[in-house]
C-alpha cells in the first residue's frame, strides 16, 4: 500500500470504522531514524489503533525505529516481509526476508527487548521456486521461538524474479488452504489471512478459518466497504457510515488541514472510490480529480462534487 495508506487516507477510513486496525504504509527503519519522522510517520490521534509497518533488516536499526514508534504513540509495530518491490529487493527486505527467517528472528527480539506494544509480522507463503509449505512453516516457526505472537499471511508466493510489484499482487495463485493449515497445526498463533479479499461476506467465511482478515486494496477502491464492516465484523448493534454521511463527518479534518496548507488533492485522492456502484461516481471522481490538484483549491470543489453526486442519486431515486 505505498504511496496510499498516508496520514489522511488512515484518517478517512477512520471516519468510516471505528473498530478496524489501520495500518501505515511501510516506511524503512532508516528513514524513522534519519528522516523527518512527522512528515513520514506522524499521525493523528483520531486513527488509533493504528499500525507502523517497518521495513529493514538490521536488528539494532528496527529497535530503534521501534522505539521511536512507541514513543509517537503507534499501537503495534510490524516487520514487513512481503513486499517484493524493487526498492525492497534492492535492500535485502521486504520479501527477501522470507529466506532469511533466523535474520526476522532477530529483528523480532530485538524490538521486543526495545518496546512494550506488540511487534507482529507480515509476510507471503514463499517466493520464486521455494516451496511454500516448508518455506512457509520454517519461517513462522522460527520467528515465533523468538517471540512473534500474530503474523498477517499473504496467502501468495512473490515471484522477485520475472514480475512486476503490480503483477505479484494478482498472477501468483492465492493458496488459503497453506495458510488454513498453518493455523490449524499452529492453533497457539493469531495467523490473519491478507490477499485476494474483496467483500465482506469473503470476510465473514475466512473468519471460520483464521483469527482475523486483512483488506488492502478493496477497502482503499471501495471504502464504502468500510462503512459497513463494524456492523458486518464487529458489533450488529453499530451503525453503518453511509458515504453521504462519511464526507459530512470529514469535513471539519479537510477544512483543518486545509489551513495548515495541505493541497485539497492530497486528502480527496483516498475519497475518489466512495461512490463507486453509485449513480453520479464518475462525475464524482472527475470533479475532484480535475479541480482537487488546482492552487487553492477548498471546500467548495468538494460541494461540488458531491451535489453532482447528490443530484445523481435524487434523480435515480425519483425515477425508482
Amino acid at each position: 500500500m505505498m504511496d496510499w495508506t498516508d496520514r489522511h487516507c488512515r484518517s478517512f477510513h477512520r471516519i468510516l470504522s471505528k473498530q478496524a486496525l489501520l495500518w501505515t504504509e511501510m516506511v524503512t527503519a532508516d528513514a524513522v531514524i534519519h528522516g523527518d519522522r512527522e512528515r513520514l510517520i506522524g499521525f493523528s490521534e483520531d486513527e488509533h489503533p493504528v499500525v507502523l509497518q517497518l521495513g529493514g533488516n538490521e536488528p539494532a536499526k528496527m529497535a530503534e525505529a521501534s522505539r521511536i514508534a512507541e514513543a509517537f504513540g503507534y499501537d503495534e509495530v510490524n516487520i514487513n516481509c512481503g513486499c517484493p518491490s524493487d526498492r525492497v529487493q534492492s535492500g535485502a527486505f521486504g520479501a527477501c526476508l522470507m529466506r532469511e527467517p533466523k535474520t526476522v528472528a532477530a529483528c523480532v527480539s530485538a524490538m521486543q527487548e526495545a518496546v512494550s506494544i506488540p511487534v507482529t509480522v507480515k509476510c507471503r507463503i514463499a517466493i520464486d521456486e521455494d516451496p511454500p509449505r516448508e518455506t512457509l512453516f520454517d519461517f513462522v516457526d522460527q520467528v515465533a521461538d523468538a517471540g512473534c505472537e500474530v503474523f498477517t499471511v499473504h496467502a501468495r508466493k512473490a515471484w522477485l524474479k520475472g514480475l512486476s510489484p503490480k503483477e505479484n499482487r494478482d498472477i501468483p495463485p492465492l493458496d488459503y488452504g497453506l495458510v488454513a493449515e498453518l493455523k490449524a497445526e499452529r492453533p497457539e498463533l493469531t495467523i490473519i489471512l491478507n490477499g485476494g479479499i474483496t467483500d465482506l461476506d469473503a470476510c465473514k467465511s475466512h473468519l471460520d478459518a483464521f483469527d482475523g482478515v486483512m483488506l488492502g486494496r478493496a477497502a482503499y477502491q471501495q471504502p464504502a466497504l468500510l462503512g459497513q464492516v463494524d456492523q458486518a465484523l464487529f458489533d450488529p448493534e453499530a451503525a453503518v457510515i453511509d458515504p453521504f454521511e462519511a464526507v459530512a463527518l470529514y469535513r471539519p479534518y479537510i477544512q483543518a488541514q486545509l489551513e495548515e496548507g495541505t493541497r485539497l488533492s492530497s486528502i480527496t485522492r483516498h475519497m475518489l472510490g466512495l461512490f463507486n456502484g453509485r449513480p453520479g461516481a464518475r462525475l464524482w471522481r472527475r470533479v475532484l480529480s480535475e479541480k482537487g490538484p488546482k492552487p487553492g483549491s477548498g471546500l467548495e470543489v468538494l460541494d461540488e462534487a458531491l451535489e453532482a453526486v447528490s443530484s445523481r442519486n435524487f434523480i435515480h431515486t425519483e425515477l425508482a
